[in-house]
């Protein structure tokens, strides 16, 4: 072997190595930096309760089971569904349709009935699976519950009451209400995209969260004038929360709603990292879909469970309607921290998550549909889920003949 030679190998074997070392260094601190989570971890996904440390939601002695119909609810009550594909509608047999879009989990509930429940691409009854942003609903029903019980004052309490350290870095904080911050409101700066350093990676991805929102949360338009969804949003009201309950927040889920609800398994709300230990608000629940189902029931019965009432019922009925002045919204239009279509029969508001994941709630006809999955795969889930709540409410029983 000729000298060069030698010396381009040798070189080579170096480059290997200090790539070797940095990766290991990376590795090595994916528990204390955003750097190496986005590098290491690249784009999140519904299976990341498996690489953040999480704080368990134990579930209680007593477990409620939904009733199922004659036969077990394993044929769906709805055979076929109209899709849009190209902007033009077409007949697609459901459950094919559910296998193909990534589809983990699809559930049918009416009133405590589940009409149907299917599992797909190798999920069954037992899989748990993160919530993505449908964990920002949940975090509205607490706050809710904090202000029935007196420990937040209510929705326009600046968020300075709670966290008066902001006022320090900026005074225009005491004009940012919880109102403001429940429906994405706030005024706040939000940088969205892929990179590292991007506040949608920031928000997913910093072991302090806590830390986050009281230095990074920069306002950058007066509170109230435009929709802009923003996960520094939640990152401040579950701070406030946090303070104003004094516990962590899925403990006080645990206290006010997974025990009560007689969830059926323990379920765990990822945190930032072991050393800060806060919950990942905006995202971080993880659950059966039997489960997140029981949470939409809930809500869908004004927030009564078996003779109690776990959420004020005027919080469901507030924070579920589009809130009217303070500028536009978007439609389908959004409440706190729930999606809301006021223009369909039923109506209906509905938790929603990256990739797909859905709580559709429609009060009126005491339906619930919960639909899980890795990607989307579909890009018109609402009116989707929509359409087949219409079909069923034309059903008293809720059971359609097969050939609908």
């Amino acid at each position: 072997m000729r000298g060069w030679q030698r010396w381009l190998l040798i070189a080579l074997a170096a480059l290997l190595a200090l790539v070797g070392v940095g990766y290991a260094a990376l590795a090595a601190s994916t528990s204390r930096s955003q750097l190496a989570r986005a590098v290491l971890w690249g784009e999140s996904d519904v299976d990341d309760y498996a690489r953040f440390p999480a704080r368990r939601i134990a579930a209680g002695s007593t477990r409620f089971r939904f009733r199922r119909p004659a036969g077990g609810s394993s044929v769906p009550p709805v055979r076929t569904v109209q899709l849009l594909e190209d902007g033009r509608p077409v007949q697609r047999d459901l459950e094919q349709f559910l296998a193909a879009s990534d589809t983990t989990a699809f559930l049918i509930l009416r009133g405590d009935r589940l009409l149907y429940e299917g599992y797909f691409n190798g999920y069954d009854h037992d899989s748990v699976q993160t919530s993505m942003s449908m964990a920002k609903s949940v975090l509205s029903a607490l706050v809710g519950i904090a202000i029935g019980e007196g420990r937040i004052g209510s929705v326009d309490d600046p968020i300075t009451k709670y966290v008066p350290e902001l006022l320090g870095r900026d005074r225009r904080f005491g004009r940012i209400t919880l109102r403001h911050l429940l429906t994405m409101r706030s005024g706040l700066r939000y940088e969205e995209g892929g990179t590292p350093w991007s506040d949608d990676t920031a928000t997913y991805y910093a072991p302090d969260l806590r830390k986050l929102a009281l230095e990074g949360a920069e306002i950058v338009e007066e509170p109230g004038r435009r929709f802009h969804y923003n996960n520094f949003n939640p990152l401040l009201v579950g701070l406030a929360l946090e303070r104003a309950v004094g516990m962590p927040v899925a403990s006080y889920l645990e206290a006010k709603l997974w025990r009560p609800l007689g969830m059926e398994a323990d379920g765990s709300w990822s945190l930032d990292s072991r050393s800060s230990g806060f919950e990942k608000m905006e995202s971080g629940l993880n659950a059966r879909a039997v489960d997140f189902a029981k949470f939409g029931l809930l809500f869908a019965r004004d927030g009564a469970w078996q003779g109690r009432q776990l959420v004020p019922r005027g919080w469901v009925q507030h924070s579920t309607v589009v809130p009217t002045g303070g500028g536009p919204v978007p439609a389908p239009g959004y409440g706190y921290f729930w999606w809301v279509q006021d223009d369909r029969r039923p109506r209906a508001y509905f938790a929603r998550g990256k990739y797909g994941q859905h709580l559709y709630v429609a009060p009126d006809s005491d339906l619930v549909l919960v639909r899980l999955g890795r990607d989307a795969g579909y890009r018109h889930w609402p009116q989707l889920l929509g359409d087949l709540a219409a079909r069923l409410e034309e059903s008293p029983s809720g059971a359609l003949p097969a050939s609908r």
